[in-house]
């Protein structure tokens, strides 16, 4: 675990608030948590998605997951593009 990434006491209170590890693809979705890290040290270092720190995975999947899918899932709408 990285400086600034979720504690477990801190995933305990978000990770059941988010939605499944999976897929509408054939390929796994990937871990909830490690995109979420990845999510607040963009937020929080204010780099860009570009630069973001490859623990976390591919720039592009977290940020489609993160402000693409997410909210429109939790918010129970389908997926449409904002713009």
């Amino acid at each position: 675990m990285a400086r600034g990434d979720l504690t477990d006491e801190e995933w305990a209170i978000i990770g059941p608030l988010l939605p499944p590890e999976r897929s509408r693809l054939a390929r796994p979705a990937g871990d909830n948590r490690l995109f979420l890290n990845g999510m607040l040290h963009v937020l929080r270092t204010g780099c860009p998605w570009r630069d973001m720190h490859e623990r976390y995975g591919k720039w592009n999947s977290v940020y489609a997951r993160g402000f693409a899918v997410w909210p429109n899932r939790a918010c129970g709408m389908p997926y449409c593009k904002p713009w």
